[in-house]
C-alpha cells in the first residue's frame, strides 16, 4: 500500500461512513483496484474506528447523556440492538470474512439499491410511530446483516427503523450512535482473532496507517454533520441510482 493509496482509502471511508452506499464495500472495490495484498479486514476496522471518533466528537451531548443514563429506555434499545447483532456476528464469523474477497461486492450494492428504494416507497404510505423496542430488534437484525461489504450499515439500519414505521430522523441519530459499540466490539474481536491465529493485524507501514487514519478522521468530521443532516431529509433514491451504477462497474472489475 502506498502513501497516496493509504490517503485515498481513508478519505473514501471518512466520505461514505455516513451515507447509505456502504463504506466497506468502497473500501474492498478499491481494495481491489489497487491490489492492496495487506491484511485488509484489520485495516478496514482500523478505519471505521477513525470516523468513530468524528461520531464521538459530533454526538458527544447525546453520547453523554446516554453515559449519564446507562437504563435509559433508549440505552436500554441500543443494547438490544447490539446484542442481536452481536449474536449474528458471531454465528455467521466465516461468512462474513469470506465475504471481504469482494466476489458478490456487485450483488450486495445492487441489494442495498433495492432497500433503499423499497424504503422509499413504503416511507410515503406510512404513519410514523416512536422508535420503539421492536424497531430496535428489527435495526439490529439488520446491522447483523450489514457487517457484509456491500451492504451498508447506515443505509440498512435507518431503512429498518423506516420500515418497521419510525420517525427518520430518530432512525439516523439511533443508527449513528449504534456504529459505535459495533466498531469498537469489531476491532477487539479482529484483534484477539489475529493474536489467537498469529497474523499481523496490520501487515502495512506504519506511515501509512498513520495518514490514512487521520484523513478518515478529518473527512468524517467534516462529512458527518452534514450528511446527518442528508440522511434524514433527503430522498434515498439518489443513492439508489448510484448503486446500481456502481455494482455495474463492479461486474467488470471485481
Amino acid at each position: 500500500m502506498t502513501i497516496i493509496q493509504s490517503i485515498i482509502l481513508g478519505i473514501i471511508q471518512g466520505a461514505t461512513e455516513f451515507l447509505p452506499v456502504s463504506s466497506s464495500g468502497h473500501l474492498v472495490l478499491f481494495n481491489k483496484i489497487f491490489n492492496i495484498s495487506d491484511n485488509f479486514i484489520g485495516f478496514s476496522v482500523f478505519l471505521h474506528l477513525a470516523t468513530l471518533f468524528a461520531v464521538v466528537i459530533v454526538l458527544r451531548k447525546k453520547i453523554w447523556w446516554l453515559i449519564c443514563h446507562p437504563f435509559s429506555p433508549l440505552a436500554k434499545k441500543l443494547y438490544l440492538s447490539t446484542a442481536i447483532t452481536v449474536v449474528i456476528a458471531l454465528i455467521f464469523e466465516s461468512f462474513f470474512k469470506s465475504m471481504f474477497s469482494g466476489a458478490y461486492l456487485s450483488i450486495f450494492f445492487m441489494i442495498t439499491a433495492i432497500l433503499l428504494v423499497l424504503t422509499e416507497f413504503l416511507s410515503s404510505k406510512r404513519v410514523y410511530h416512536s422508535f420503539s423496542y421492536k424497531t430496535a430488534i428489527f435495526v439490529g437484525l439488520m446491522q447483523g446483516i450489514a457487517v457484509i461489504p456491500g451492504i451498508s450499515r447506515s443505509g440498512s439500519t435507518i431503512c429498518a427503523g423506516v420500515m418497521e414505521g419510525a420517525n427518520r430522523e430518530e432512525c439516523a441519530e439511533f443508527s449513528f450512535i449504534l456504529s459505535i459499540p459495533i466498531i469498537l466490539g469489531s476491532m477487539l474481536f479482529e484483534i484477539i482473532d489475529c493474536v489467537k491465529s498469529g497474523v499481523a493485524f496490520f501487515d502495512a507501514p506504519p506511515l501509512q496507517i498513520i495518514l490514512a487514519f487521520f484523513s478518515a478522521f478529518i473527512v468524517g468530521f467534516l462529512c458527518v454533520k452534514v450528511m446527518l443532516d442528508v440522511v434524514k431529509k433527503a430522498k434515498f433514491t439518489p443513492f439508489a441510482i448510484y448503486l446500481v451504477i456502481l455494482s455495474i462497474v463492479c461486474l467488470f472489475i471485481v
